[in-house]
């Protein structure tokens, strides 16, 4: 079984081409900075970056939605390959072919690298009663999902 899944934000905006034909295809390449889950010392964050491409549908709304920075989630399978580069070499390539791809955190979290989005509006302490916790208005309490 060749099956991965993967959670990491992306490096740059997706690049997107389309193929040539009757039925031009969209193929989307972009790669996710996935963090490992141990580090390797006490001061440095280490990742991995993993190349991933999307066609079709799947590239065409990673090319509408997906910036640099954004956190996604993505299943799919590994697919290696190999080519001759313009020296002669041989160069050998390993990626993910997406399957399917989505959001992996709201449009308000607030991430802190230029990705857009924004941090989720919270009260100011003012409103906040002394023990730390909101007052709740009067006659509100039958819209609570608990009592």
């Amino acid at each position: 079984m060749n099956k991965v899944i993967l959670m990491g934000r992306l490096t740059r905006d997706p690049e997107v081409r389309y193929s040539q034909g009757d039925q031009a295809t969209a193929i989307a390449r972009y790669t996710l900075a996935v963090d490992r889950r141990f580090r390797r010392d006490s001061d440095q964050q280490t990742a991995d970056f993993i190349p991933c491409v999307a066609f079709g549908r799947t590239g065409e709304f990673a090319e509408k939605y997906f910036r640099k920075g954004t956190k996604i989630a993505v299943t799919g399978r590994i697919q290696t390959g190999s080519y001759t580069n313009k020296e002669g070499q041989r160069v050998y390539t390993t990626e993910v072919i997406v399957e399917d791809q989505e959001f992996a955190e709201s449009k308000n979290a607030n991430n802190g690298d230029g990705s857009g989005y924004t941090q989720a509006e919270r009260p100011s302490p003012s409103s906040a009663a002394g023990d730390g916790f909101m007052n709740i208005p009067d006659g509100i309490d039958e819209e609570l999902p608990f009592n």
